[in-house]
């Protein structure tokens, strides 16, 4: 009898043992997650450029981020730009290592263009056009959240290519800081 007892006392304290276990998965390994992030060359450039992500799987997500500068030197060339994306990862990680990205980017710009040959005149002309793009890049995550991206860039504007715009091209370039939530 006491050894059925001393069976019974193991086998529940076996079974509690499993039932109280914590969950031991990795917090960046599973799940859709949103991330915000900041581009640290942008900010010390004279811009803010901010990035929202929603991870989809373990192999890609979609984001958008907004370009606004506020330094002078910046804002006599571009006004802002908004650019939605969708990444494709190839780490390891959840949604985390190498990825390339697809772009569109809606842009503002100021132009100056001369008018007249005897008197120029300078005329200050904002133009707004739409630019398709990709580009490549690598996302590190720390278990805690934490992320680090290094992204590049390019794309061609589709409308308002004249010969005397230099806007024809467009580039993102980051070096990124952000937190995974």
């Amino acid at each position: 009898m006491k050894k059925s007892y001393l069976v019974l006392l193991v086998t529940v304290l076996f079974s509690m043992s499993i039932f109280s276990q914590e969950n031991t998965e990795n917090k960046s390994t599973s799940g859709n997650f949103n991330e915000l992030k900041l581009n640290g060359l942008y900010l010390i450039l004279g811009a803010f450029d901010v990035t929202y992500e929603r991870t989809i799987n373990q192999e890609s997500a979609f984001g958008v981020n907004v370009f606004l500068p506020f330094d002078d030197d910046i804002n006599d060339d571009i006004n802002y730009y908004i650019s939605p994306y969708y990444r494709f990862y190839f780490g390891k990680k959840y949604a985390a290592g190498f990825f390339i990205e697809g772009f569109g980017m809606l842009n503002s710009i100021n132009e100056s263009r001369f008018s007249g040959t005897i008197d120029p005149v300078i005329k200050e002309e904002t133009i707004t056009d739409f630019a398709l793009g990709i580009g490549l890049g690598g996302k590190w995550i720390t278990e805690s959240g934490f992320i680090g991206e290094l992204n590049f860039g390019v794309g061609r504007n589709l409308f308002n290519n004249d010969s005397n715009n230099d806007f024809d091209f467009v580039a993102k370039i980051g070096i990124t800081v952000g937190y995974r939530f």
